[in-house]
C-alpha cells in the first residue's frame, strides 16, 4: 500500500457501495473537536457579553425571584439566591476550562521532563522517582485532590495545583517507560559514542520519540479533571463562592431537587456531562489514530 493511500485508510473506511466514509475513531474525534470548540467559544464570549450588558451578572440575584422556573427572562430559571442559572452555567464553562487547562499543562511540564530523566539515567535516581510516583498513583484521585485542596485552600490556582499533582504520575509513568525503551536504540548509542551529552540526547533524540502518546493522555486527563473539579466544588473545596462553578451549583441544587425544582441541577450537570463526553471522544479518537499510525510505521 502506498503511503498516501495508507494514511487515508487510517481515517476512512469503504462502505459496501464503495463510498469512503469516516471510521468510528475519526467521527469521535470530529465530534469531540466540535464540542470542545463550542465550549471554548462560550468561554470566550460569555465574559464579553456580561461586561457589555447583554447578559446579567452571574452573582446578582437580589432583584429576581428565587427558584423561578425557566422563562423568556431567565431561560434556565433562577437558583435559591435568585441568580440566573443559564448565565452561571455559561460562565462555569470558562472557569472549568481555565482550571483544567492550567492543571494538565502543569502536570505535563513537570511529569514529562522528570519521566525522561528517570528513564534515561536509571539506577538509584530512577528507583527513588518510581517509588514516589507509584505511591502517588496508588492513591484515589478524588481523595488526593480533596486533601490537597483542603491544604492549599480555595481558588483557581490552588484547585489547578491540587489537580496537577494527581496527574503528574501518569505522565511520568508513560514517558519514563518509553524513554527506557528508546534509549537502547542504535541512534542513541551512536550519539553517545560521538560525545553527545545527556541534555542534548534528551532534547534532540528522545523527546520527539516519547511525546507521541502525551496528547491522548492530555485529553483523557482533562475529561477526568472536569469531574474531579466538579467533585471538589460539590464538597465546597474547589473555588470561592463568588466564582460560578458547576460542582458548587449542584451542591446548592441538591436540597431543591426533591421539591420538584429540577432546573437548578439539570443545566450545570448537563454542561459538565457534555464537556466530559467531548473530551473523551477527542481522546479516544486520538488514541485510535496514534495506535493506527504506530502499526502503520511498524509495517
Amino acid at each position: 500500500m502506498k503511503p498516501l493511500a495508507r494514511s487515508l485508510a487510517l481515517s476512512f473506511a469503504v462502505s459496501p457501495l464503495g463510498i469512503a466514509r469516516p471510521t468510528l475513531s475519526a467521527r469521535m474525534a470530529r465530534w469531540g473537536l466540535v464540542i470542545v470548540g463550542i465550549y471554548i467559544t462560550v468561554a470566550l464570549l460569555t465574559p464579553v457579553l456580561i461586561s457589555a450588558g447583554f447578559l446579567p451578572d452571574p452573582n446578582a440575584g437580589l432583584e429576581n425571584a428565587i427558584y423561578a422556573p425557566p422563562s423568556p427572562q431567565h431561560w434556565c430559571g433562577t437558583d435559591r439566591l435568585g441568580r440566573d442559572v443559564c448565565v452561571r452555567t455559561l460562565q462555569g464553562s470558562g472557569v472549568a476550562l481555565q482550571v483544567v487547562l492550567l492543571a494538565v499543562v502543569l502536570a505535563l511540564v513537570v511529569g514529562v521532563p522528570v519521566g525522561m530523566i528517570s528513564g534515561y539515567l536509571g539506577g538509584g535516581v530512577d528507583r527513588v522517582l518510581v517509588l514516589l510516583m507509584d505511591t502517588l498513583y496508588t492513591l484515589p484521585v478524588l481523595l488526593l485532590s480533596v486533601v490537597l485542596a483542603f491544604l492549599l485552600g480555595r481558588g483557581i490556582p490552588n484547585a489547578a495545583a491540587a489537580l496537577c499533582v494527581v496527574y503528574i504520575p501518569q505522565y511520568f509513568r508513560v514517558v519514563r517507560n518509553q524513554t527506557a525503551q528508546v534509549k537502547s536504540e542504535l541512534f542513541v548509542e551512536a550519539a553517545q559514542t560521538l560525545g553527545a551529552g545527556p541534555i542534548w540526547i534528551l532534547r534532540r533524540y528522545l523527546f520527539r520519540n516519547v511525546i507521541t502518546s502525551v496528547p491522548v493522555l492530555l485529553t483523557l486527563n482533562a475529561a477526568d479533571a472536569v469531574l474531579v473539579l466538579g467533585g471538589l466544588g460539590f464538597l465546597g473545596l474547589g473555588l470561592p463562592e463568588t466564582v460560578p462553578e458547576w460542582g458548587s451549583d449542584l451542591n446548592l441544587a441538591l436540597a431543591a431537587v426533591p421539591t420538584g425544582i429540577w432546573w437548578t441541577a439539570l443545566y450545570p450537570g448537563l454542561a459538565m456531562f457534555v464537556l466530559v463526553l467531548g473530551l473523551s471522544f477527542l481522546g479516544e479518537g486520538l488514541e485510535s489514530w496514534v495506535s493506527s499510525t504506530g502499526r502503520d510505521a511498524a509495517n
